[in-house]
């Protein structure tokens, strides 16, 4: 159920996207007389076909939901009859043919903002940003904070829970910026603390940027009771069992599963000695973690499943929401800095800076449209403004192929006054979708990489 999810939530995010992505260039293509042939969502064989309009354009839904097109009158593409050769494409002047094409990704723009604005209207839930277990010598550690203590704004802006929180630190970490966090702690009085980024080596990778800084979240604790013991698993070669709590590692007493999760991780390969409480009777069992690599490093890992995780108290619940008058103002705000934040991001990927492992595919924008699914119709909005935000900024790259190749062929044709020849165009053409296929085939790769646990 949870893959059935995962694919339905995947097929309709990229639908509406796409939609919205070829309904711009259809709309303003209309605007300015040009004739569409047709308006597909979707590639391959058509499951649904429509003619309608005077123009008789033809609506099409397609069986592969991967894009879209909008087809219009060309004669690079076939013969025009000669009373329509004015609605021709290639027949407009530049400025014309530069804002139907431009209209693509400035409408993922506006429907971003416009589901910003609707997900801040239904309201936000999550979870309250109050710190965890706080990492000796760490960034958070030597700033002097503590457990339980609760992130009240970043650099002046609220942060009710934790995504707004990580935001604004993961933001001002990645562009070097120094940062105010108030907090509160569990007496209820409250600090400012000043973090200059820019003075930090913490690297360019969000996951080691967080990892550095020593931040975690706050959770119930988990008893470190085993609840299935994976067949054939080096736990189940040990002698280990469902019900069975580990009570000491190595001598260690210890009282938490991460505890256990992250003491066998460190050691593949090494044997471990696990003091275990099996009804009134006290075991010492010897255990050799297989090993696993994940993200090029190697883990150690047993074979086993906790037998009941912790649940959140009511308390450390929260939410937000605006107004619809005042959501307008942050709606354009977010779609600013996320737009802002992507585009350093990709500069980072470009100059080798973040690791192109970090590029996601098909498989892993499933993965999380499912999830947000699951979360509700606050976090699937949430979920379509990013992927519509990075749809926009990736199309208006300069790379043929790409929308923003064709605009910027268009904007060589309004410095030198006559366009491209149609030799730079297919040598280019090719150039793009060379880049585009090898881009797409290592984000496939990594999605698979993820999705087997390496």
């Amino acid at each position: 159920m949870e893959i059935l999810n995962s694919i339905l939530a995947f097929i309709v995010a990229i639908s509406v996207l796409v939609a919205i992505h070829e309904f711009g260039h259809f709309w303003v293509a209309k605007l300015m007389g040009v004739k569409v042939l047709r308006y597909s969502i979707g590639f391959g064989k058509p499951i649904f076909i429509k003619t309608w309009g005077k123009d008789q354009t033809e609506y099409v839904i397609a069986s592969l939901p991967f894009g879209g097109y909008v087809k219009m009158l060309d004669e690079r593409e076939g013969e025009v009859v000669p009373h329509e050769l004015d609605r021709a494409f290639n027949r407009q002047n530049v400025y014309k043919r530069f804002a139907i094409v431009l209209a693509g990704p400035l409408f993922n723009f506006i429907f971003a903002f416009f589901a910003y604005w609707l997900m801040l209207s239904v309201g936000v839930t999550g979870y309250k940003p109050v710190l965890g277990d706080i990492e000796s010598d760490s960034v958070m550690a030597r700033a002097g904070f503590v457990q339980n203590e609760e992130i009240i704004a970043v650099n002046n802006k609220p942060s009710p829970i934790w995504e707004v929180a990580l935001d604004g630190l993961l933001t001002a970490a990645i562009n070097k910026e120094k940062v105010q966090i108030l907090t509160r702690y569990q007496g209820g009085s409250e600090r400012t603390t000043e973090l200059d980024f820019g003075a930090l080596q913490l690297g360019s990778e969000p996951e080691e940027i967080f990892k550095k800084l020593g931040l975690k979240a706050w959770r119930p604790v988990n008893k470190p009771i085993i609840g299935q013991v994976e067949k054939g698993s080096p736990a189940d070669h040990a002698g280990l069992k469902p019900d069975d709590e580990v009570t000491k590692l190595n001598g260690k007493p210890i009282s938490d599963w991460l505890e256990l999760v992250e003491y066998v991780s460190a050691r593949p390969g090494q044997e471990v000695q696990l003091h275990i409480l099996r009804g009134t009777e006290t075991l010492l069992i010897k255990a050799i973690p297989g090993e696993v690599v994940h993200k090029d490093k190697k883990i150690g890992r047993l074979g086993i499943i906790i037998k009941e995780a912790g649940k959140f108290p009511e308390e450390m619940k929260a939410g937000y929401r605006y107004p619809l008058i005042e959501g307008l103002p942050e709606s354009i705000e977010m779609v600013w800095t996320k737009s802002i934040f992507a585009l350093k991001m990709i500069g980072k990927l470009v100059t080798g800076q973040i690791s192109l492992k970090n590029l996601s595919g098909p498989i892993n924008i499933a993965v999380f449209a499912g999830y947000s699914a699951s979360a509700g119709f606050a976090r699937f909005l949430d979920f379509l403004a990013i992927v519509s935000i990075s749809l926009g900024i990736i199309n208006l790259l300069p790379v043929p192929v790409l929308d923003g190749g064709h605009l910027m062929f268009y904007l060589v044709e309004i410095v030198r006054g006559k366009p491209v020849s149609e030799e730079v165009e297919e040598y280019g053409f090719r150039i793009g979708l060379f880049i585009v296929l090898m881009m797409m085939s290592i984000a496939i790769i990594n999605d698979i990489t993820r999705l087997l646990g390496k």
